[in-house]
């Protein structure tokens, strides 16, 4: 792809030039949660998650920014990390890794003031952004009226991140390339509308992913599209998904989804925040016969101190999985400190 090896010579010529002393920063989360399922087993109720960050930046004579970001896992082992050119031409961002990918960061953006309808295990989560962890080249700008848009391109999507002076040889060899964009619009901006529509944000995504080499499938396919609205202390958020997941084998039926998404939330103080949060999903899979619509509603409560929050959540789930009469609840109260 020309855009690509334009992108990665562009990198090396940042990469060799002459750069003034850096700063690395540390910073990191942990959270402590309580949770509790309705109708099943809960066993032990309690978790935890914790997250380290190391950050880096520095300047180049030519005026470029570089900033570089690793993240470690729950068992603080190696996970992802960016290299960031900023400011190229005074307009781009040029970056390499594997943190996220343009649609994994607007799965779900609609107001909430603790998580998502479906974010404490009610239901079942039919993600978008599938390419969140996979290796890859991308560029963000801020272009008129069009807003910010982000690009990725992963050369294979096969699962590896791969360390410096290696490639990932024939890891899962039928596999093919990916693609990811997303766009975000003040529709402000917008030449005379605009003037109507003072915060209102337009995001919308596209990501594609070639699961399948083999001749007579077809490619995996993420469509999104959210328009959130504040006013005040309120806010609300309608978004729309559509996940296909292809096919990997000639002549088998796609499974897809279209997926309604809803949040409402207030912010009664500078502290306390609540949520309505709402999510529907539709699956479309000829093999199990019945597909009833799995809805999830979860009332949201955040209370921030400093660098401390309090969550609750309580979410309920009919046709969970998307079998019919299957219900799924769950109750959340979670504590995150930042550090």
């Amino acid at each position: 792809m020309k855009l690509t090896k334009i992108l990665v010579a562009l990198s090396f010529l940042f990469a060799v030039s002459t750069a003034n002393a850096g700063e690395l920063t540390v910073t990191g989360s942990m959270e402590a949660t309580y949770n509790s399922q309705g109708g099943s087993t809960t066993g032990n109720p309690l978790g935890t998650d914790r997250e380290l960050k190391f950050s880096g930046s520095t300047e180049l004579d030519n005026g470029i920014t570089v900033s570089v970001y690793q993240d470690t896992t729950d068992a603080l082992g190696y996970g992802d990390n960016k290299i960031t050119f900023g400011n190229v031409m005074g307009m781009l961002d040029i970056y390499v890794g594997a943190d996220g990918s343009p649609v994994d960061a607007i799965d779900d953006i609609t107001p909430s003031a603790y998580e998502e309808a479906n974010g404490s295990g009610s239901g079942t989560s039919n993600d978008i952004g599938g390419l969140a962890g996979e290796m890859g080249i991308g560029v963000k700008a801020t272009l008129p009226i069009l807003g910010v848009v982000d690009f990725k391109y992963i050369p294979k999507v096969d699962g590896t991140e791969n360390a410096d002076n290696a490639n990932s040889v024939d890891a899962s060899a039928g596999v093919g390339s990916g693609e990811s964009i997303s766009i975000k619009t003040n529709l402000a901006d917008l030449p005379v509308l605009g003037a109507f529509l003072d915060g209102a944000t337009l995001t919308t995504g596209y990501e594609t992913d070639e699961v399948s080499t083999t001749a007579n499938t077809s490619d995996l396919h993420d469509i999104t599209a959210a328009i959130n609205y504040s006013i005040g202390n309120l806010a609300l958020g309608v978004q729309r998904k559509y996940h296909n997941e292809g096919e990997t084998a000639i002549a088998t039926d796609e499974v897809f989804y279209k997926d309604l998404v809803i949040g409402v939330s207030y912010a009664v103080n500078d502290q306390l925040s609540i949520s309505y949060n709402r999510y529907e999903s539709k699956r479309h899979n000829t093999t199990t016969g019945l597909n009833p619509v799995q809805e999830t509603s979860a009332i949201n409560i955040g209370y921030t101190m400093g660098g401390m929050t309090i969550g609750f959540q309580e979410a309920s789930t009919d046709d969970a999985g998307w079998v019919q009469s299957a219900e799924d609840d769950s109750r959340t109260l979670g504590v995150s400190v930042a550090f």
